[in-house]
């Protein structure tokens, strides 16, 4: 029933916006390792939670990546971002109520100073590559085993590591996104969503080419 596909994907953005953000808010205290950890394992537990019901995307780049490899439709997936946009939406206003209004831009990514639009833009797409990779062979492909939870929790945990002091390590539109709604802040939103994007449509030609 798509209801329930569309419910458990909120939840799981809900989840993976509040948890991850709330550990991007207290950085002092849970450093790069912390937040790669609360990122990776929300997913991871989200995969194991609801996979079984929408596949538990919980990110639009991967929605559009499983897309593309024809895995669900083009209404499904349509729907799914949008449960998942709303979701993050949530999940950062709660954050607002954890922290309070004025710290949640610490809950929002964006890129280093020290790096350029350009750098930041391939770096969102390689690492984006590497995650919606891992989500296409680990969950959706025929041969997909029980460790496709933690494999991709894991791949997303070593991405933030390697990208997280240079752009946030965003992977998902939908992390940038609530973030945005609510400080109304915008600056990043093409970053944030044309990187991920891009890596995602990457992803699922090289998926077809092995595939074939």
């Amino acid at each position: 029933m798509i209801l329930n596909k569309l419910i458990v994907e909120f939840i799981g953005t809900f989840a993976l916006i509040l948890i991850g953000g709330a550990a991007v808010v207290q950085s002092m205290d849970t450093g790069l390792v912390g937040i790669a950890f609360a990122h990776g394992f929300t997913v991871m537990v989200m995969i194991y939670a609801f996979g079984s019901i929408s596949g538990a995307f919980i990110n639009p780049a991967v929605t559009i990546g499983v897309f593309l490899i024809k895995a669900i439709g083009l209404k499904e997936a349509l729907l799914y971002i949008c449960a998942q946009l709303l979701g993050a939406i949530c999940g950062a206003y709660i954050l607002t109520i954890f922290f309070g209004s004025a710290d949640i831009n610490m809950g929002a990514t964006q890129p280093s100073e020290s790096v350029s639009l350009i750098s930041a833009f391939v770096i969102e797409l390689v690492l984006t590559f590497f995650l919606v990779n891992a989500v296409l062979h680990c969950a959706v492909d025929d041969k997909a085993g029980k460790l496709a939870g933690l494999a991709i929790g894991s791949t997303l945990f070593v991405c933030i590591l390697a990208g997280g002091p240079l752009t946030g390590a965003s992977l998902n539109p939908a992390r940038s996104f609530g973030p945005m709604v609510i400080s109304g802040d915008f600056k990043f939103i093409l970053l944030y969503f044309l990187g991920p994007i891009g890596g995602a449509i990457l992803a699922a030609l090289i998926f077809k080419v092995l595939k074939r």
